[in-house]
């Protein structure tokens, strides 16, 4: 099947994540259902037309799903099609004249610091290898702001305390380095002693399960979730918002937009702008909140 072949080159070529991958499978195969009528043998990639993708989106609005889920599938599109154009000879792209979907991107949470610090602050048992190693999820997640897939990959011979420094495998296979301090360090050291007491034949990965396993996303979901649950504003407790949090904190305390992108790893500054309006709602607020002038009728 083409879309066998095209999610294989997505997946091993241009190394797309799992997630995404099974995204554009069903995407591909809502499209491939509706084009055909319920009869998915009868597809063919080269017989479709610009309005038959038109008349599709127009139906998935009728439908009831959203601007996002709807720009999500032409994007699926495009891609498939690009690839028939690369790989199988086709003139044209067919979706290359769909118009996206505009969306609002909503401002993305994050906890305010003073939550953060009293969650920090709290005290655990530093005999135990499993809230040890909790703790230390919670606090590299917010001074590094990796990701959680990166967090979950992270190999021991990449954790240096002796220069402080992380070495993450990001998108699109791309290392980078990510700096941290002293409170990091001594934790890891500690996790790691604890680590190697309870555990023989430990995996490569830094953090582990007591099996000597490494962590699966879902875990440290569970692991984050619990730690802030009842204990912050958020509506969310994620370990995206931990990393939200992190670029949201370097630069309310001044640090440089291009050296948040690149601790971030986001390959465009577009992605680490919309940190600079969480900072100036939050200067609004306080301003609100503070001046005089501000609490006055019409001020």
């Amino acid at each position: 099947m083409l879309f066998d072949s095209f999610l294989t080159y997505i997946r091993c070529e241009l190394n797309y994540s799992a997630h995404t991958v099974l995204s554009y499978r069903n995407d591909l195969e809502q499209w491939r259902d509706y084009a055909t009528g319920g009869n998915p043998e009868k597809f063919r990639a080269d017989d479709v037309t610009v309005n038959d993708l038109r008349l599709w989106v127009a139906k998935l609005s009728n439908d009831g799903n959203s601007p996002r889920t709807i720009r999500r599938k032409i994007q699926s599109l495009r891609a498939f099609y690009r690839y028939m154009m690369k790989c199988h000879g086709l003139k044209d792209n067919p979706a290359a004249e769909l118009t996206p979907v505009r969306t609002d991107k909503p401002l993305p949470v994050y906890i305010r610091p003073t939550e953060t610090a009293a969650i920090l602050s709290e005290t655990w048992d530093d005999t135990d290898f499993i809230e040890t190693r909790d703790r230390l999820i919670i606090l590299m997640f917010y001074t590094t702001g990796i990701r959680a897939s990166e967090l979950r990959s992270l190999l021991d011979i990449n954790v240096d305390t002796t220069r402080g420094e992380l070495k993450v495998l990001g998108k699109r296979n791309k290392e980078r380095i990510i700096p941290f301090g002293n409170e990091l360090s001594e934790m890891i050291t500690l996790y790691r002693h604890l680590r190697d007491e309870a555990i023989d034949s430990p995996a490569p990965q830094f953090f582990l399960r007591p099996t000597g396993e490494p962590l699966y996303g879902n875990l440290i979901y569970q692991i984050v979730h619990r730690t802030l649950a009842g204990k912050v504003h958020s509506g969310r407790q994620s370990p995206h918002v931990l990393r939200h949090s992190f670029a949201t904190d370097m630069l309310n305390n001044g640090a440089d937009i291009k050296a948040v992108q690149q601790l971030l790893g986001h390959s465009s500054l577009a992605s680490t702008q919309v940190y600079t309006h969480i900072t100036y709602r939050e200067l609004k607020l306080n301003y609100q909140h503070a001046h005089p002038r501000a609490l006055k009728k019409g001020g």
